[in-house]
């Protein structure tokens, strides 16, 4: 996912550098959520090892 905001940030720029302010806009926009969406869900991951713990052994 995060190599999606990744790949639409890139296109925004290119979008942004050759004049095609809505096509930046929109790609940039998509980038941004798909930036949280990631970070959301690596949150979640983190809090619910922390709160699984450790394995037994």
């Amino acid at each position: 996912m995060l190599g999606w905001a990744i790949v639409f940030l890139v296109i925004a720029l290119i979008a942004g550098i050759m004049g095609f302010g809505g096509i930046a806009s929109a790609t940039a926009g998509v980038a941004q959520i798909l930036f949280v969406v990631f970070v959301v869900l690596f949150l979640v991951a983190v809090l619910a090892r922390v709160l699984k713990g450790r394995p037994r052994a």
